[in-house]
């Protein structure tokens, strides 16, 4: 029975004398469908927030902006989302604009978490600027924390800098946020200024952090080392980000 159960952790599918490793997670770039469960993992991460991420104008409106989910997939669900969008009049457009300022993106009310065929257990969004890729969010599902989705995120925006030849990575992260800070760091992410009372819910200050150039032999190294422990620890993880 434990051989089994650490089989299912693990992925791995037994038929026989057969083995076939079967993964379990997807990390791809977001879709207009993914908006509910974002929103939905918002929510839960960040209560006191106000107004919401306007996601849909990210992905539709600021070419900047790069956004990533993982996808935990289940294969006994048959479950799907509907983006919701559709041709829009301009009276549409106006109505949408004004539900954007006041945080209205959901298009519907989500199936149980066990019935949905993808249910996306984190995302970071970034912005790529001509010179440095900016981190404005990241959050995980909280049934999902502490199993590597937060890193394998970070892993991924840190490959997609590399891949644009972007040299720096910055964010702001609650000083208080130990958990946060100790990811950021083992990284190589290093404090270089503070801003006070930087959050609208109780003005907290925020650190300010950027890593040095992502693009050095130095910092590939040490990068490769840090995936390569991720993928040990975790398991691999498929990939379809643009």
């Amino acid at each position: 029975m434990l051989r089994f159960l650490t089989a299912y952790r693990l992925g791995i599918r037994y038929s026989g004398r057969a083995v076939k490793i079967a993964t379990r997670y997807l990390v791809r770039s977001m879709h207009l469908a993914d908006i509910p469960q974002v929103l939905e993992i918002e929510r839960e991460s960040f209560p006191t927030m106000w107004p919401p991420t306007a996601f849909r104008r990210e992905l539709q409106q600021n070419r900047l902006a790069n956004y990533i989910v993982v996808v935990e997939h289940n294969p006994r669900a048959t479950a799907q989302f509907d983006s919701g969008e559709r041709p829009a009049s301009p009276i549409g457009r106006l109505f949408g604009e004004i539900r954007h300022i006041l945080g209205a993106e959901e298009t519907g009310p989500l199936p149980p978490i066990e019935d949905r065929a993808e249910l996306i257990i984190g995302f970071i969004g970034v912005w790529m600027m001509p010179d440095e890729a900016h981190i404005v969010t990241i959050a995980t599902r909280e049934s999902r924390r502490r199993q590597g989705i937060a890193e394998k995120l970070l892993i991924s925006t840190i490959e997609a800098s590399q891949a644009r030849r972007q040299p720096l990575l910055t964010l702001e992260v609650r000083v208080s946020n130990g958990p946060a800070l100790a990811l950021y760091e083992k990284y190589g992410f290093e404090e270089v200024g503070r801003r006070h009372r930087y959050y609208s819910d109780n003005h907290e200050d925020a650190y300010i952090l950027t890593t040095d150039s992502v693009l050095t032999r130095r910092f590939r190294e040490r990068f490769e080392r840090l995936r390569s422990e991720h993928a040990r620890r975790w398991g691999d993880f498929e990939h379809d980000v643009r």
